[in-house]
C-alpha cells in the first residue's frame, strides 16, 4: 500500500508540474471551450433563444464547455503514458520502488489536478458572459469536477495502454473526443432528439457529467435534465454513475497497463 501512495503522490506531482510549466497548454486548454463559446454562443444564442424560462443558450451551454475542459484535460493523461513510452522515462519509473497501480492512479490524479486548475480559470470568465455563480455552487462542482476527471483520466490511460506512439494516440483522440462532446448534451438537451440519438447519448458517460454540473449552475431543470425510463436523473444520481464508470475505466486501465508493460 505504501508502495502505491508513494508512487501515487510522485507521479501526480510530476504531472502537475508539466502541466504549470508548459504555458502553451495552459492557454490551449482555455482556448478550446472558448472558441466553442464564441462561435456557437454567437451564432446559435440569438437564433435559438431561451431553452428553459430564464435560460437562454450561453447559460445552457457554459456548464458543458467546463466538462468539455475536464474531458480535454483528463484524456491528456493517456497522451502523458504514451510520451514517457516513447522518451525511455516509462522504463525508469517501473524499475523504481513504486507500484505500478500507483503509476496509473498518480496519472489520473495529476490529471485531476490539472482539471481543476483549468476549471477554476474558467470560471473566471463566468460572470462576463453572464453565468452567475455563487460560492456553494463553486464548492458543489469541486468534488464533481474530480470524480468526472479522474474517471475520464481513467479512459485515457486504458486507450494509451495498447498505444505505442503519439501519432496513433492521438488519431484514436481525436476519434473519440468530438463524438463524446457532441452526444454529451453540451450543446442540445439530450431529451429533445430523436430516440436513436437518446439512447447513444444515454450511454456516454460525460453526458451525466455534463447534466450534473448543469444542475449546479441552473439548479434542478427536468426539461433540460437526462430522463432514464421516464425517471429525470438528480445531480446526486448522476454523480454516482460517473463514479460507478469510472471506478471501472481505472480497474481496467490499472490492469491493461500492468500488462502491456
Amino acid at each position: 500500500m505504501a508502495e502505491v501512495w508513494r508512487g501515487t503522490w510522485v507521479v501526480a506531482y510530476r504531472e502537475l508540474l508539466r502541466f504549470v510549466n508548459e504555458r502553451s497548454r495552459v492557454v490551449g486548454s482555455l482556448a478550446f471551450p472558448l472558441i466553442f463559446l464564441v462561435i456557437f454562443g454567437a451564432g446559435f444564442g440569438q437564433l435559438i433563444g431561451s431553452l428553459a424560462p430564464g435560460v437562454n443558450f450561453i447559460q445552457f451551454m457554459y456548464p458543458g464547455l467546463v466538462a468539455m475542459s475536464v474531458l480535454t484535460s483528463s484524456l491528456f493523461a493517456g497522451v502523458s503514458v504514451v510520451w514517457d513510452r516513447e522518451f525511455g522515462f516509462l522504463r525508469e519509473v517501473m524499475v523504481a520502488p513504486i507500484a505500478r497501480s500507483g503509476i496509473v492512479l498518480g496519472k489520473a490524479v495529476g490529471a485531476t489536478a490539472t482539471a481543476l486548475v483549468q476549471v477554476g480559470l474558467l470560471l473566471l470568465l463566468a460572470p462576463v458572459v453572464g453565468v452567475s455563480l455563487s460560492v456553494e455552487s463553486v464548492v458543489a462542482l469541486v468534488p464533481v469536477v474530480a470524480i468526472l476527471a479522474l474517471g475520464l483520466s481513467g479512459l485515457g490511460i486504458l486507450i494509451a495502454s495498447f498505444m505505442t506512439s503519439q501519432q496513433g494516440f492521438q488519431l484514436v483522440i481525436q476519434l473519440l473526443i468530438f463524438p463524446l462532446i457532441f452526444l454529451a448534451g453540451v450543446f442540445f438537451p439530450v431529451n429533445n432528439v430523436p430516440e436513436w440519438l437518446q439512447v447513444i447519448s444515454k450511454l456516454n458517460p460525460l453526458t451525466y457529467g455534463v447534466d450534473a454540473i448543469r444542475q449546479i449552475f441552473l439548479g434542478p431543470r427536468p426539461e433540460l435534465g437526462v430522463t432514464i425510463f421516464g425517471h429525470t436523473m438528480s445531480a446526486l444520481e448522476e454523480v454516482a454513475v460517473v463514479g460507478a464508470l469510472g471506478a471501472v475505466l481505472l480497474t481496467a486501465a490499472v490492469v491493461a497497463f500492468s500488462r502491456q508493460e
